[in-house]
Protein backbone atom coordinates (compact mmCIF):
# COMPACT_ATOMS: atom_id res chain seq x y z
CA UNK A 1 0.00 0.00 0.00
CA UNK A 2 1.51 3.55 -1.08
CA UNK A 3 1.06 6.73 1.03
CA UNK A 4 1.84 8.56 -2.05
CA UNK A 5 -1.32 10.45 -1.76
CA UNK A 6 -0.45 13.37 0.19
CA UNK A 7 2.15 15.55 -1.01
CA UNK A 8 3.73 15.58 2.15
CA UNK A 9 4.08 11.32 1.63
CA UNK A 10 5.77 12.31 -1.70
CA UNK A 11 9.31 9.95 -1.77
CA UNK A 12 10.63 13.23 -3.39
CA UNK A 13 9.63 15.18 -0.06
CA UNK A 14 10.26 12.53 1.96
CA UNK A 15 14.13 12.57 0.66
CA UNK A 16 14.18 15.92 1.67
CA UNK A 17 12.71 16.12 5.03
CA UNK A 18 13.99 12.74 6.54
CA UNK A 19 17.69 13.57 7.27
CA UNK A 20 20.52 12.10 8.69
CA UNK A 21 19.69 13.12 12.30
CA UNK A 22 15.93 14.12 12.29
CA UNK A 23 12.78 14.84 10.02
CA UNK A 24 12.93 18.63 9.38
CA UNK A 25 11.16 20.71 6.73
CA UNK A 26 9.38 23.83 6.11
CA UNK A 27 5.44 24.15 7.99
CA UNK A 28 2.95 22.77 6.20
CA UNK A 29 4.72 22.59 2.46
CA UNK A 30 6.89 20.05 3.60
CA UNK A 31 6.07 18.58 7.22
CA UNK A 32 2.35 18.42 8.10
CA UNK A 33 -0.16 16.98 10.07
CA UNK A 34 -0.76 13.83 7.46
CA UNK A 35 3.05 13.29 7.82
CA UNK A 36 3.85 13.71 11.34
CA UNK A 37 0.71 11.35 12.01
CA UNK A 38 2.74 8.81 9.72
CA UNK A 39 5.88 9.47 11.16
CA UNK A 40 4.24 8.43 14.52
CA UNK A 41 2.71 5.31 13.78
CA UNK A 42 5.87 3.96 12.23
CA UNK A 43 7.96 5.10 14.87
CA UNK A 44 5.99 3.23 17.09
CA UNK A 45 6.99 0.23 14.70
CA UNK A 46 10.57 0.77 14.79
CA UNK A 47 11.09 0.89 18.42
CA UNK A 48 8.91 -1.80 19.04
CA UNK A 49 6.67 -0.07 21.51
CA UNK A 50 2.81 -0.77 20.80
CA UNK A 51 1.09 -3.08 22.54
CA UNK A 52 3.47 -5.48 24.63
CA UNK A 53 3.18 -8.43 27.57
CA UNK A 54 1.58 -6.84 29.90
CA UNK A 55 0.32 -3.83 28.52
CA UNK A 56 1.18 -1.24 25.81
CA UNK A 57 4.04 0.75 25.80
CA UNK A 58 4.27 4.84 26.10
CA UNK A 59 5.98 6.97 24.50
CA UNK A 60 6.50 10.93 25.49
CA UNK A 61 5.88 13.50 23.18
CA UNK A 62 7.34 17.41 23.91
CA UNK A 63 7.13 20.71 21.74
CA UNK A 64 8.80 24.31 21.25
CA UNK A 65 7.26 27.69 20.72
CA UNK A 66 6.50 27.22 17.44
CA UNK A 67 3.08 28.12 16.53
CA UNK A 68 2.42 24.70 14.66
CA UNK A 69 3.76 22.39 16.97
CA UNK A 70 0.32 21.69 18.92
CA UNK A 71 -1.39 20.58 16.15
CA UNK A 72 1.77 18.34 14.71
CA UNK A 73 2.36 16.84 17.98
CA UNK A 74 -1.91 16.27 17.93
CA UNK A 75 -1.45 14.09 14.63
CA UNK A 76 1.74 12.66 15.52
CA UNK A 77 -0.25 11.11 19.04
CA UNK A 78 -2.86 9.99 17.00
CA UNK A 79 -0.73 8.01 14.94
CA UNK A 80 1.14 6.58 17.85
CA UNK A 81 -1.84 5.66 19.78
CA UNK A 82 -3.55 3.90 16.64
CA UNK A 83 -0.66 1.49 16.45
CA UNK A 84 -1.63 0.73 20.52
CA UNK A 85 0.85 2.32 22.36
CA UNK A 86 -0.15 5.10 24.96
CA UNK A 87 1.21 8.33 25.29
CA UNK A 88 2.20 11.11 27.73
CA UNK A 89 2.25 14.25 26.24
CA UNK A 90 4.84 16.84 28.50
CA UNK A 91 3.98 20.24 26.24
CA UNK A 92 6.27 22.59 26.11
CA UNK A 93 9.63 21.81 26.64
CA UNK A 94 13.51 21.80 25.42
CA UNK A 95 15.20 19.16 23.80
CA UNK A 96 16.69 18.21 26.70
CA UNK A 97 13.70 18.55 28.51
CA UNK A 98 12.32 15.42 26.18
CA UNK A 99 15.27 13.94 26.73
CA UNK A 100 14.72 13.68 30.13
CA UNK A 101 11.40 12.31 30.06
CA UNK A 102 12.76 9.62 27.74
CA UNK A 103 15.21 9.02 30.13
CA UNK A 104 14.14 9.54 33.55
CA UNK A 105 10.61 7.10 32.53
CA UNK A 106 12.70 4.79 30.63
CA UNK A 107 10.37 5.12 27.12
CA UNK A 108 10.86 6.49 23.71
CA UNK A 109 10.72 10.46 23.05
CA UNK A 110 9.66 12.98 20.12
CA UNK A 111 10.59 16.50 19.94
CA UNK A 112 8.41 18.96 17.62
CA UNK A 113 11.07 21.44 17.09
CA UNK A 114 13.35 22.52 14.27
CA UNK A 115 16.12 23.61 16.41
CA UNK A 116 17.95 27.08 15.11
CA UNK A 117 16.08 26.95 11.91
CA UNK A 118 14.26 30.10 10.71
CA UNK A 119 10.16 30.48 11.89
CA UNK A 120 8.82 28.33 8.60
CA UNK A 121 10.31 25.23 9.58
CA UNK A 122 9.49 22.43 11.79
CA UNK A 123 10.84 19.25 12.84
CA UNK A 124 10.80 15.75 15.09
CA UNK A 125 13.97 14.88 17.17
CA UNK A 126 13.33 11.31 17.83
CA UNK A 127 14.88 9.00 20.77
CA UNK A 128 14.48 5.75 21.90
CA UNK A 129 14.06 4.31 25.59
CA UNK A 130 17.20 6.07 27.85
CA UNK A 131 17.25 9.35 25.26
CA UNK A 132 19.37 6.90 22.50
CA UNK A 133 19.45 8.60 19.53
CA UNK A 134 17.68 7.69 16.55
CA UNK A 135 19.39 8.31 13.24
CA UNK A 136 19.74 7.24 9.78
CA UNK A 137 21.22 4.04 10.64
CA UNK A 138 19.00 3.65 13.90
CA UNK A 139 16.00 4.01 12.62
CA UNK A 140 14.81 6.77 10.42
CA UNK A 141 15.65 4.59 7.37
CA UNK A 142 12.83 1.99 8.21
CA UNK A 143 10.76 4.91 9.17
CA UNK A 144 11.09 6.05 6.09
CA UNK A 145 9.99 2.88 4.38
CA UNK A 146 7.08 2.30 6.26
CA UNK A 147 5.55 5.64 5.48
CA UNK A 148 6.09 5.93 2.07
CA UNK A 149 4.87 2.04 1.99
CA UNK A 150 2.16 2.79 4.15
CA UNK A 151 2.55 1.89 7.96
CA UNK A 152 0.14 -1.34 8.73
CA UNK A 153 -2.74 -1.07 10.67
CA UNK A 154 -2.94 -2.45 14.48
CA UNK A 155 -5.99 -4.33 15.24
CA UNK A 156 -6.46 -3.72 18.54
CA UNK A 157 -7.43 -1.37 21.08
CA UNK A 158 -6.21 2.53 20.74
CA UNK A 159 -3.37 3.60 23.67
CA UNK A 160 -4.04 6.19 26.07
CA UNK A 161 -3.08 9.93 25.94
CA UNK A 162 -2.65 11.92 29.40
CA UNK A 163 -0.20 14.83 29.87
CA UNK A 164 2.36 15.63 32.51
CA UNK A 165 4.57 18.72 33.57
CA UNK A 166 7.82 17.67 34.22
CA UNK A 167 9.57 20.97 34.32
CA UNK A 168 9.95 20.96 38.11
CA UNK A 169 11.46 17.45 38.04
CA UNK A 170 13.94 17.87 34.69
CA UNK A 171 14.81 21.73 36.88
CA UNK A 172 15.46 19.66 40.06
CA UNK A 173 17.25 16.75 38.32
CA UNK A 174 19.88 19.26 36.52
CA UNK A 175 20.40 21.44 39.83
CA UNK A 176 21.76 18.10 41.40
CA UNK A 177 24.12 17.28 38.64
CA UNK A 178 26.53 20.19 39.27
CA UNK A 179 27.30 21.46 42.57
CA UNK A 180 26.62 25.57 42.78
CA UNK A 181 25.47 25.66 46.30
CA UNK A 182 29.12 27.65 47.27
CA UNK A 183 29.05 30.29 44.23
CA UNK A 184 29.42 33.88 44.86
CA UNK A 185 26.90 36.71 43.30
CA UNK A 186 27.19 36.93 39.96
CA UNK A 187 25.51 39.08 36.66
CA UNK A 188 24.24 37.09 33.86
CA UNK A 189 22.59 38.10 30.75
CA UNK A 190 20.55 35.47 29.33
CA UNK A 191 19.99 35.64 25.31
CA UNK A 192 16.92 33.22 25.17
CA UNK A 193 16.33 34.34 21.20
CA UNK A 194 12.43 33.87 22.13
CA UNK A 195 12.83 30.15 21.94
CA UNK A 196 12.38 27.58 24.72
CA UNK A 197 15.77 28.75 27.47
CA UNK A 198 12.79 31.54 28.19
CA UNK A 199 10.77 28.87 29.91
CA UNK A 200 13.76 26.65 31.29
CA UNK A 201 15.84 29.13 32.58
CA UNK A 202 13.84 30.42 34.98
CA UNK A 203 13.18 26.89 36.41
CA UNK A 204 16.59 25.84 36.82
CA UNK A 205 18.59 29.37 37.26
CA UNK A 206 15.66 30.36 39.25
CA UNK A 207 14.13 28.78 42.30
CA UNK A 208 13.79 25.38 41.04
CA UNK A 209 10.98 23.67 43.54
CA UNK A 210 12.71 22.40 46.62
CA UNK A 211 16.08 24.40 46.37
CA UNK A 212 17.09 27.40 47.78
CA UNK A 213 17.56 30.40 45.06
CA UNK A 214 21.04 31.30 43.40
CA UNK A 215 23.27 34.45 43.84
CA UNK A 216 21.97 35.57 40.52
CA UNK A 217 21.28 38.24 39.25
CA UNK A 218 19.74 37.70 35.62
CA UNK A 219 19.14 39.87 32.60
CA UNK A 220 16.64 38.85 30.70
CA UNK A 221 16.78 38.99 26.89
CA UNK A 222 14.13 37.60 24.61
CA UNK A 223 12.69 35.21 26.86
CA UNK A 224 8.60 35.73 25.56
CA UNK A 225 8.48 32.72 23.75
CA UNK A 226 7.59 33.43 19.88
CA UNK A 227 8.25 31.12 17.48
CA UNK A 228 8.27 33.86 14.95
CA UNK A 229 11.43 34.94 16.16
CA UNK A 230 11.04 39.13 16.25
CA UNK A 231 14.46 39.86 17.51
CA UNK A 232 17.02 37.53 15.61
CA UNK A 233 17.23 34.27 14.97
CA UNK A 234 17.73 31.32 18.15
CA UNK A 235 20.74 30.38 16.27
CA UNK A 236 23.76 31.35 18.40
CA UNK A 237 26.67 29.51 16.30
CA UNK A 238 26.18 32.96 13.66
CA UNK A 239 28.04 35.82 15.45
CA UNK A 240 25.28 37.77 14.15
CA UNK A 241 22.61 36.46 16.53
CA UNK A 242 25.14 37.37 19.67
CA UNK A 243 25.58 41.04 18.85
CA UNK A 244 22.54 41.92 21.31
CA UNK A 245 23.87 39.72 23.88
CA UNK A 246 27.36 40.85 23.61
CA UNK A 247 25.69 44.66 24.04
CA UNK A 248 24.17 43.99 26.96
CA UNK A 249 26.81 42.42 29.06
CA UNK A 250 29.70 45.40 28.27
CA UNK A 251 26.64 47.72 28.98
CA UNK A 252 25.22 46.40 32.46
CA UNK A 253 28.84 45.01 33.45
CA UNK A 254 28.01 41.29 33.39
CA UNK A 255 30.16 38.60 34.65
CA UNK A 256 29.30 36.55 31.78
CA UNK A 257 26.61 36.04 29.32
CA UNK A 258 24.59 32.80 27.99
CA UNK A 259 22.72 32.29 24.67
CA UNK A 260 20.82 29.06 23.86
CA UNK A 261 19.44 28.00 20.46
CA UNK A 262 15.86 27.36 19.73
CA UNK A 263 14.89 24.29 21.23
CA UNK A 264 17.55 25.17 24.24
CA UNK A 265 19.83 21.98 23.41
CA UNK A 266 22.81 24.49 22.46
CA UNK A 267 25.02 27.25 25.00
CA UNK A 268 26.92 29.42 23.51
CA UNK A 269 29.04 31.68 26.17
CA UNK A 270 30.50 35.28 26.45
CA UNK A 271 32.93 36.41 28.47
CA UNK A 272 32.78 39.49 30.80
CA UNK A 273 34.25 42.00 27.51
CA UNK A 274 31.48 40.78 25.42
CA UNK A 275 33.87 38.29 23.49
CA UNK A 276 32.02 35.03 22.36
CA UNK A 277 33.80 31.72 23.92
CA UNK A 278 34.60 29.45 21.49
CA UNK A 279 32.53 26.06 22.53
CA UNK A 280 35.81 23.94 22.73
CA UNK A 281 37.15 26.21 25.26
CA UNK A 282 34.05 25.66 26.93
CA UNK A 283 34.41 21.90 25.91
CA UNK A 284 38.06 22.12 28.12
CA UNK A 285 36.78 23.77 30.66
CA UNK A 286 33.85 21.39 31.36
CA UNK A 287 36.40 18.38 30.47
CA UNK A 288 38.36 19.65 33.39
CA UNK A 289 35.37 19.35 35.97
CA UNK A 290 34.25 16.36 35.21
CA UNK A 291 37.52 14.80 35.19
CA UNK A 292 37.88 15.76 38.77
CA UNK A 293 34.95 14.51 40.16
CA UNK A 294 35.54 11.07 37.45
CA UNK A 295 39.43 10.73 37.83
CA UNK A 296 41.28 8.96 34.21
CA UNK A 297 38.18 8.97 32.54
CA UNK A 298 37.66 9.54 28.76
CA UNK A 299 36.40 12.51 27.13
CA UNK A 300 34.95 12.94 23.52
CA UNK A 301 35.42 15.53 21.10
CA UNK A 302 35.09 15.59 17.09
CA UNK A 303 37.42 16.28 14.69
CA UNK A 304 37.01 19.96 14.62
CA UNK A 305 37.48 20.47 18.04
CA UNK A 306 40.27 22.44 18.98
CA UNK A 307 43.58 20.46 19.45
CA UNK A 308 43.43 22.15 22.81
CA UNK A 309 40.58 19.61 24.13
CA UNK A 310 42.74 16.37 23.51
CA UNK A 311 45.83 18.42 25.65
CA UNK A 312 43.99 19.30 28.68
CA UNK A 313 42.17 16.32 28.89
CA UNK A 314 45.94 14.63 29.15
CA UNK A 315 46.78 17.28 31.28
CA UNK A 316 43.97 16.23 33.61
CA UNK A 317 44.75 12.82 33.65
CA UNK A 318 41.54 11.72 31.58
CA UNK A 319 42.12 9.79 27.80
CA UNK A 320 40.30 12.29 24.43
CA UNK A 321 38.73 9.88 22.29
CA UNK A 322 38.44 11.77 19.02
CA UNK A 323 34.87 11.29 16.92
CA UNK A 324 32.97 12.45 13.81
CA UNK A 325 30.91 15.44 13.66
CA UNK A 326 26.97 14.40 14.45
CA UNK A 327 25.46 13.71 17.71
CA UNK A 328 24.95 10.10 17.22
CA UNK A 329 28.65 9.38 16.53
CA UNK A 330 29.18 11.12 19.52
CA UNK A 331 26.54 9.36 21.78
CA UNK A 332 27.46 5.97 20.31
CA UNK A 333 31.23 6.49 20.83
CA UNK A 334 30.64 7.59 24.31
CA UNK A 335 28.38 4.29 25.07
CA UNK A 336 31.26 2.39 23.85
CA UNK A 337 33.84 4.04 25.73
CA UNK A 338 31.46 5.00 29.29
CA UNK A 339 33.00 8.33 28.61
CA UNK A 340 32.09 10.30 31.17
CA UNK A 341 31.25 13.64 28.42
CA UNK A 342 31.59 15.00 24.94
CA UNK A 343 31.78 18.01 23.40
CA UNK A 344 31.19 19.82 20.00
CA UNK A 345 32.71 22.87 18.31
CA UNK A 346 28.76 23.92 17.50
CA UNK A 347 27.70 24.34 21.02
CA UNK A 348 26.41 20.58 21.92
CA UNK A 349 27.42 19.24 25.39
CA UNK A 350 26.89 15.43 26.14
CA UNK A 351 27.07 14.41 29.81
CA UNK A 352 27.02 10.67 30.72
CA UNK A 353 24.95 11.48 33.92
CA UNK A 354 22.51 12.78 31.86
CA UNK A 355 21.64 9.57 29.42
CA UNK A 356 24.51 10.55 27.61
CA UNK A 357 22.25 13.20 25.49
CA UNK A 358 23.40 16.92 25.36
CA UNK A 359 22.15 19.73 27.24
CA UNK A 360 22.75 23.33 26.64
CA UNK A 361 21.51 23.90 30.19
CA UNK A 362 23.87 21.78 31.84
CA UNK A 363 26.57 23.43 29.99
CA UNK A 364 25.03 26.74 31.11
CA UNK A 365 25.38 25.32 35.11
CA UNK A 366 29.44 24.37 34.77
CA UNK A 367 30.17 27.92 33.36
CA UNK A 368 28.42 29.53 35.97
CA UNK A 369 29.50 27.20 38.84
CA UNK A 370 33.11 27.43 37.64
CA UNK A 371 33.10 30.94 37.80
CA UNK A 372 31.03 31.36 40.39
CA UNK A 373 33.79 29.14 42.64
CA UNK A 374 36.38 31.83 41.89
CA UNK A 375 37.65 34.84 44.26
CA UNK A 376 36.10 37.91 43.95
CA UNK A 377 37.20 39.48 40.90
CA UNK A 378 38.25 36.54 38.57
CA UNK A 379 36.46 37.35 35.37
CA UNK A 380 35.67 34.61 32.72
CA UNK A 381 38.52 35.47 30.35
CA UNK A 382 41.03 34.65 32.84
CA UNK A 383 39.49 31.59 33.92
CA UNK A 384 38.87 30.75 30.51
CA UNK A 385 42.56 31.64 29.50
CA UNK A 386 44.90 28.09 29.76
CA UNK A 387 41.93 26.67 27.60
CA UNK A 388 41.82 29.18 24.52
CA UNK A 389 45.57 28.08 22.80
CA UNK A 390 45.44 28.33 19.38
CA UNK A 391 44.10 30.58 16.36
CA UNK A 392 40.57 28.81 14.88
CA UNK A 393 38.55 29.94 11.77
CA UNK A 394 35.84 28.84 12.89
CA UNK A 395 33.43 26.48 10.40
CA UNK A 396 33.10 28.03 6.90
CA UNK A 397 31.39 27.11 4.16
CA UNK A 398 31.25 27.00 0.44
CA UNK A 399 29.42 25.83 -2.21
CA UNK A 400 31.26 23.45 -4.59
CA UNK A 401 29.65 21.39 -7.27
CA UNK A 402 32.09 18.84 -7.43
CA UNK A 403 33.15 18.24 -3.87
CA UNK A 404 35.20 15.14 -4.60
CA UNK A 405 36.88 16.64 -7.26
CA UNK A 406 37.41 19.80 -4.92
CA UNK A 407 38.88 17.75 -2.18
CA UNK A 408 41.18 15.57 -4.22
CA UNK A 409 42.83 18.85 -5.12
CA UNK A 410 43.20 19.92 -1.55
CA UNK A 411 44.57 16.29 -0.50
CA UNK A 412 47.43 16.72 -3.77
CA UNK A 413 48.60 20.20 -2.49
CA UNK A 414 48.90 19.23 1.42
CA UNK A 415 48.69 16.10 1.76
CA UNK A 416 52.24 14.93 0.36
CA UNK A 417 54.10 18.11 2.99
CA UNK A 418 56.91 17.53 4.54
CA UNK A 419 55.49 16.13 8.28
CA UNK A 420 52.24 16.32 6.96
CA UNK A 421 49.54 13.40 8.07
CA UNK A 422 46.04 13.10 6.36
CA UNK A 423 43.14 11.09 7.28
CA UNK A 424 39.80 10.34 6.25
CA UNK A 425 37.72 9.61 9.75
CA UNK A 426 34.88 12.44 8.57
CA UNK A 427 36.40 14.10 5.05
CA UNK A 428 39.96 15.10 5.20
CA UNK A 429 42.09 16.13 7.87
CA UNK A 430 44.81 17.23 6.93
CA UNK A 431 47.98 17.70 10.13
CA UNK A 432 51.49 19.42 10.44
CA UNK A 433 53.69 20.48 13.26
CA UNK A 434 51.74 23.79 13.03
CA UNK A 435 48.50 23.76 12.10
CA UNK A 436 45.80 21.22 10.74
CA UNK A 437 42.50 21.61 8.93
CA UNK A 438 39.53 19.54 7.63
CA UNK A 439 37.21 19.97 4.73
CA UNK A 440 33.99 17.93 4.93
CA UNK A 441 30.80 17.58 2.59
CA UNK A 442 27.64 18.82 3.90
CA UNK A 443 25.06 15.83 3.89
CA UNK A 444 21.68 18.09 2.61
CA UNK A 445 23.82 20.95 0.46
CA UNK A 446 26.33 20.94 -2.35
CA UNK A 447 28.92 22.74 0.28
CA UNK A 448 32.18 21.78 1.54
CA UNK A 449 32.89 22.73 4.95
CA UNK A 450 36.77 24.06 5.98
CA UNK A 451 37.97 24.63 9.30
CA UNK A 452 41.08 25.66 10.13
CA UNK A 453 43.46 25.89 13.35
CA UNK A 454 47.39 26.74 13.64
CA UNK A 455 49.64 27.83 16.56
CA UNK A 456 49.89 31.94 15.03
CA UNK A 457 46.77 34.08 13.41
CA UNK A 458 48.80 34.57 10.35
CA UNK A 459 49.15 30.93 9.62
CA UNK A 460 45.78 29.83 9.91
CA UNK A 461 45.04 32.82 7.63
CA UNK A 462 47.64 31.82 4.84
CA UNK A 463 45.98 28.67 5.35
CA UNK A 464 42.49 29.26 5.40
CA UNK A 465 42.86 31.40 2.05
CA UNK A 466 44.81 28.88 0.09
CA UNK A 467 42.33 25.89 0.85
CA UNK A 468 39.36 28.30 0.20
CA UNK A 469 41.14 29.37 -3.31
CA UNK A 470 41.34 25.34 -4.11
CA UNK A 471 37.96 25.33 -3.32
CA UNK A 472 36.69 27.67 -5.24
CA UNK A 473 38.68 26.60 -8.59
CA UNK A 474 42.01 28.58 -7.50
CA UNK A 475 45.60 26.94 -6.86
CA UNK A 476 47.45 26.92 -4.27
Amino acid sequence: MSSSGSPTLDSNNLDAVIKAYDVRGVYPQQLDETLAHAVGAAFVRVVEAGVQVGGPGVIAIGHDMRPSGPDLVSAFADGVREQGCDVIEIGLASTDGLYYASGSLGIPGAMFTASHNPAKYNGIKLCRAGAAPVGQDSGLREIRRLVENGVPAFDGPKGHLRQQDLLGDYALFLRGLVDVSGIRPLRVVVDAGNGMGGYTVPAVLGEAAGLPPLPLTIDELFFDLDGSFPNHEANPIDPENLLDLQMRVREVGADLGLAFDGDADRCFVVDERGEIVSPSTLTALIATRELAKHPGSKIIHNLITSKAVPEVVIECGGTPVRTRVGHSFIKATMAETNAVFGGEHSGHFYFRDFWRADSGMLAALYAIAALGETPVGTTMSSLLEAYDRYASSGEINTEVVDQAAATLAIRKAYGSGVGATSDDLDGLTITTSTYWFNVRPSNTEPLLRLNVEADEVAVMEQVRDEVLAIMRGGTK
